[in-house]
């Protein structure tokens, strides 16, 4: 082989491993650039969660579909004159909050013009929904630089369906270089948030397709489930954690623990040893090492596939390439 062409194969190679790793990331990126960026993110978003605090599951959830698919580059956002982008997918219809990314968009534009990647403010916003409903806080890094292509379809097949067996579930983490530690930390999200019956009613009423009902699933939860979602109800919203929606905190594994996830996914974590240890720990403790963890895993996950340094580009508008 020669020198040149080697030397070509370590340039792709290194740049391969830079994008699976986020390297070019780093807390403070916009120090110089945008100094009060931080500050003016978290004042859109304190404003908007204290009338609107169930905004914070699908802001928080935003970043998740965005980094699953591509990677963390605000393709999530991008409309589409024919609906074909990530956004019109089944998994995101339900998807709440893109005006709220263009008001803080807007309020940093205002700021510093040209200068902050609408994938960076997902992923600041979805730490300060996080904090602004009693939840951890973490350090955002901060360089990504905003994606170009948005597919309907890659959404569509790409982003892990609430009905995964534990298998499908860390194979889907670990191809994005997360661990079963932070699927099952990650996975803690679900102490906020709503569910529309679709995306649990198989549990109820036709499991294995016998008109059956999920046997991993508490007997008394079900009865509750079925006041909530009749047979054919597709539409009717139920809490994910009831009683915990609008707060933060450790009372999802508690749930999960005692058979009453809502989810597939969800009931899927106790089929795992490391991830029902996991699970069994938070649910007993109180959550001690969870708003840790979850910071730690947030961190992880926002250095998927990520546009760094002359890659992508800073979009003016968060809906629409330059």
């Amino acid at each position: 082989m020669s020198s040149l062409r080697f030397l070509v194969q370590l340039i792709v190679l290194g740049f391969a491993f830079n994008l699976a790793n986020g390297q070019g990331l780093k807390v403070g990126f916009y120090k110089k650039t945008c100094p009060n960026l931080e500050s003016t993110v978290k004042n859109v978003v304190n404003q908007v969660i204290s009338v609107a605090p169930s905004l914070a599951a699908p802001l928080l959830r935003m970043h998740f579909h965005d980094c699953f698919i591509r990677g963390c580059d605000g393709s999530v956002l991008l409309e589409s004159p024919t609906n074909q982008s990530e956004k019109y997918a089944i998994p995101n219809l339900s998807l709440r909050g893109f005006q709220i990314i263009d008001k803080v968009k807007t309020a940093v534009e205002k700021a510093c013009p040209g200068m902050v990647s609408c994938a960076d403010i997902v992923a600041l916003v979805a730490r300060d929904v996080t904090v602004a409903i009693k939840g951890p806080s973490w350090k955002v890094e901060t360089g990504r630089r905003d994606g170009n292509v948005s597919i309907l379809n890659e959404a569509l097949t790409g982003l892990i369906p609430p009905s995964a067996n534990i298998s499908t579930l860390k194979q889907g983490f670990r191809q994005k270089g997360l661990s079963a530690k932070d699927l099952v930390v990650l996975s803690g999200s679900h102490t906020i948030g709503i569910s529309h019956c679709s995306s649990f009613s198989d549990r109820l009423y036709n499991f294995t397709g016998q008109n059956d009902t999920d046997p991993t699933l508490d007997p008394s939860y079900i009865v509750k489930l079925k006041m909530k979602c009749k047979p054919g109800d597709q539409n009717s919203i139920v809490e994910i954690d009831p009683g915990s929606v609008m707060t933060f905190d450790e009372s999802y594994y508690t749930l999960v623990a005692k058979r009453r996830g809502l989810f597939q996914s969800d009931a899927a974590l106790l089929d795992d040893s490391a991830t029902k240890s996991y699970l069994q720990f938070q649910a007993l403790n109180q959550g001690p090492t969870f708003f840790k963890d979850f910071g730690r895993s947030m961190v992880k996950m926002g250095r998927i596939g990520v546009l760094t340094g002359t890659a992508g580009e800073i979009r003016n508008v968060c809906t629409k390439i330059n």
